[in-house]
């Protein structure tokens, strides 16, 4: 329904609610369109080169870097990009990261100047978002939304190893395989999570820039991969009883699921059904508070871990090795 403003005149102006709307998402469209680039990835195959991998990426440096989704990237190692302004460029793959679904691809320094980055870790349920791709060379496909939920999770393998990007951004922008590698901006033009379709075609989900995905994506720029600590169990969060509640000071921890036979874990002694409230020097109450300890310096370095087993609180010491692809 049409809003009536009254003016000192005495007249009355209809203004549609949905001009206030509209205006944001058109100036962040415009914003955030240059800064995505449309990415075929490509290999070699019979009878020449194919295309791989589809999608979108991000500009985010002034030099060409890119950022994209890593199950767009795939195992290619080469591709094009090409911007909403009809410039292309050639680029090689930097580095991908599958256990965060975030990759890095690198062409000529182009013309556009590189997006803003946000931090999602600002995000409230509710809030308008915009996703912005190029999926199949339709430069600038918009869709709009809000926040519908937050701290998602979604399981992601890599050879033998599982883990979840935890901290998902979930919003009612639909978004498809192309869109993949696009930006989710929040309504002042920042990217705030590189959009996936991994979930499925029409599941708006968003990989989150916060402190844990910038750690990523500069490995991703100074090794071309992410070393990560593996301890070698499966968690849940929980809520604790009251009971221990008193004794530890702490309302949340981590269930252990499973201890995997001959890793670190269970050489440290923990067991199923023990429950994790601090590694190291942090309280863990969820996958992305142990997984953001587990990166490079942890490997081959002692970790204490505090742990609750049977109402008793239990000092244990872990050695996080490499997590590698190797079965």
């Amino acid at each position: 329904m049409a809003k009536a403003i009254s003016r000192a005149s005495g007249s009355e102006v209809f203004e549609d609610p949905l001009d206030s709307y509209s205006a944001t998402v058109i100036r962040v469209a415009a914003a955030v369109t240059p800064h995505v680039a449309a990415l075929e990835m490509t290999g070699r195959g019979r009878p020449g080169r194919r295309t791989v991998g589809a999608g979108s990426a991000v500009l985010f440096t002034t030099d060409g870097y890119l950022l994209t989704n890593a199950h767009v990237v795939g195992g290619a190692e080469a591709g094009h990009a090409a911007f909403a302004d009809g410039t292309t460029t050639a680029v090689e793959v930097v580095g991908a990261d599958p256990l965060s679904d975030l990759a890095v691809v690198h062409g000529k320094a182009p013309t556009a100047a590189p997006a803003e980055m946000g931090d999602a870790e600002l995000l409230r349920v509710g809030q308008l978002v915009i996703a912005v791709g190029n999926p199949l060379g339709l430069s600038g496909s918009v869709t709009a939304g809000v926040v519908s939920g937050l701290g998602r999770s979604i399981p992601v393998s890599s050879g033998r190893n599982r883990r979840v990007i935890e901290d998902v951004i979930q919003t009612d922008a639909a978004l498809n395989p192309g869109s993949s590698g696009g930006a989710l901006a929040d309504a002042r033009g920042r990217i705030v999570g590189i959009n996936t379709a991994i979930a499925g075609v029409g599941l708006g989900l968003a990989v989150p820039i916060n402190a844990t995905s910038r750690r990523i994506i500069a490995s991703l720029l100074k090794d071309g991969r992410v070393r990560r600590a593996y301890l070698g169990l499966v968690n849940t969060p929980i809520q604790l009883q009251p009971r221990a509640v008193v004794r530890t000071g702490r309302r949340e921890g981590l269930l252990v699921v499973e201890v995997l036979p001959e890793s670190p874990a269970e050489r440290a002694g923990l067991r199923a059904g023990d429950i994790l409230l601090k590694v190291g020097q942090m309280y863990v109450s969820n996958a992305e508070s142990l997984q953001k300890l587990l990166f490079a310096e942890a490997i081959d370095e002692p970790l204490d871990l505090a742990v609750l087993r049977d109402g008793a609180e239990l000092r244990l010491v872990a050695v996080p090795a490499e997590m590698t692809d190797t079965p």
